[in-house]
């Protein structure tokens, strides 16, 4: 049984066997990080895309812990450049690690680091379907709803974190129908009420589903396994 816990925005924490895992983590300038974050000293590191309320302390935290991350192939040439071991992988690719499996899904969005008022990378963004403890995890990242979520459907989906805050994502109705693309067990809501332009109730999200699926509306440093 894996557990994961949620650290604001779209930031959580994963624990499983061999696996002690950040994704998209957003902590330095989260206002909805939890006042006292816990001790993290992960050996993965998951990125979504490369703005910087997902890269967030991604390089930091690497190189203090050592962990391994794992993004896109352009960010992880970039993220190697930077003296961090990373894994560099695309979209629709599924690589074996020594906790389970990583596989990159489809995200519609944009993606770019700017240093210095110079573009220094611009990769593909994506989603993470993990498995850990023979479970699945998908993290959607940053997407509109996408009809390459059906696909996920036969994954078996266990614990599926969707954004519903709008504006830069899906809304609150896009992610109703993202869970009815992907089945999964548990639902749980992110990437809303950091800023305001992405201001949505998580309470609506699970009255529309009612009955569909088990939402699980954690706060931040709550935690859910799965």
């Amino acid at each position: 049984m894996g557990m994961a816990q949620f650290l604001g925005h779209s930031a959580f924490y994963v624990e499983g066997n061999g696996i002690r895992a950040l994704i998209d983590p957003f902590l330095s300038g989260n206002p909805q990080a939890p006042e006292k974050l816990p001790e993290l000293n992960p050996n993965y590191i998951f990125v979504t895309h490369a703005h910087q309320d997902h890269l967030g302390d991604a390089i930091s935290v690497a190189q203090k812990t050592g962990a391994t991350v794992v993004a896109t192939n352009e960010l992880a040439m970039y993220l190697q450049g930077k003296g961090l071991n990373a894994v560099g992988m695309h979209v629709g690719g599924r690589k074996r690690f020594d906790f389970g499996s990583v596989k990159l899904t489809a995200a519609f969005h944009g993606s770019c680091v700017f240093e210095e008022n110079a573009l220094a990378c611009s990769d593909t963004p994506c989603g993470f379907l993990i498995e850990v403890d023979g479970k699945k995890l998908y993290h959607a990242g940053d997407t509109g709803l996408t009809v390459e979520m059906t696909l996920l459907e036969e994954e078996k989906v266990d614990l599926a974190l969707l954004p519903i805050g709008g504006h830069y994502t899906m809304d609150i109705m896009d992610a109703v129908r993202a869970v009815g693309f992907i089945k999964p067990q548990k639902a749980v809501p992110m990437h809303y009420n950091t800023f305001p332009p992405i201001k949505a109730d998580p309470s609506e999200f699970k009255r529309l589903l009612d009955g569909k699926a088990d939402v699980v509306i954690l706060k931040p440093g709550e935690k859910i396994n799965f």
